[in-house]
């Protein structure tokens, strides 16, 4: 999870998945690839689909959800962080990326907690907010 303070407001880094309708927003998040740990995962991931490159800072709750694939029940857990920008610039993605993502963009982390789509984002993304309420967000060179 991406937070940025952008003109005095904390902001997250969300992307529109591809095919996903105008204003369907998700947080940026993937697969390992094979030989990679999770963090190495989430820093790939973040950069593929958002442009941004980033470290983290602190480790978060992880998000589980349930999801049908194929017509099986699939349960997954995603470990999550709070990663601070060290450079990039959001939506600059690979042509190859966009048959994933249409769209990434800042938005404030208030209306990314009323836009995002999934409730374990939503509950996550409240999660956060509630933290940053008592220790503010990472803070970048942007």
């Amino acid at each position: 999870m991406v937070l940025e303070r952008r003109d005095g407001v904390v902001c997250v880094a969300v992307i529109r998945p591809a095919g996903a309708a105008v204003g369907a927003w998700s947080l940026p998040k993937g697969h390992l690839d094979p030989g990679e740990d999770a963090l190495t995962a989430a820093v790939r991931e973040v950069f593929e689909e958002t442009g941004l490159r980033c470290e983290a800072v602190r480790s978060l709750p992880a998000m589980k959800y349930t999801y049908v694939a194929d017509g099986r029940r699939v349960e997954k857990t995603v470990e999550l962080w709070l990663m601070r920008v060290l450079g990039g610039e959001i939506d600059a993605l690979q042509e190859a990326m966009r048959i994933e993502v249409a769209e990434a963009r800042w938005l404030p982390l208030s209306q990314a907690i009323d836009g995002i789509t999934h409730r374990s984002e939503v509950e996550a993304l409240a999660g956060v907010a509630e933290r940053l309420a008592a220790q503010g967000p990472p803070t970048s060179n942007s």
